[in-house]
């Protein structure tokens, strides 16, 4: 009898917790929307991540930007994912970070493998 009341009490609880746990799936989490930050690579002209050239020297210098940047574990996520396009040994620097910090951080670390004057940023 015992046994019986503690396997109903067992089964009312699970039924109450899954009952809570089905209802927090229902609830939609908002969407990302990155409309804002897209449209800027529609423009004409714009530098994108498609126009990174095949040159092995151009493959080899956003490698080794891409690689300074994901070394900093002080920087955001944002920071990390910055698109890096190198196109005959110009650098262009897009997307958006944190901070002004992240921003001056990742144009130093990109200036600092390329050289003075061949880096454009464009981080927001």
């Amino acid at each position: 009898m015992v046994i019986t009341y503690i396997r109903a009490l067992s089964l009312g609880a699970l039924l109450a917790m899954g009952g809570a746990l089905y209802a927090a799936d229902d609830a939609k989490p908002a969407k990302a929307d990155n409309t804002k930050t897209n449209k800027q690579d529609r423009a004409e002209g714009a530098m994108t991540a498609g126009q990174q050239q095949m040159d092995p020297a151009d493959q080899q210098l956003t490698q080794k930007i891409r690689k300074a940047i994901m070394a900093d574990k002080s920087l955001s996520t944002y920071a990390h994912n910055v698109k890096v396009i190198s196109r005959d040994g110009m650098v262009t620097l897009k997307g958006p970070v944190r901070s002004d910090a992240e921003k001056s951080t990742i144009e130093a670390k990109a200036t600092e493998v390329a050289g003075a004057g061949k880096v454009t940023n464009e981080i927001t």
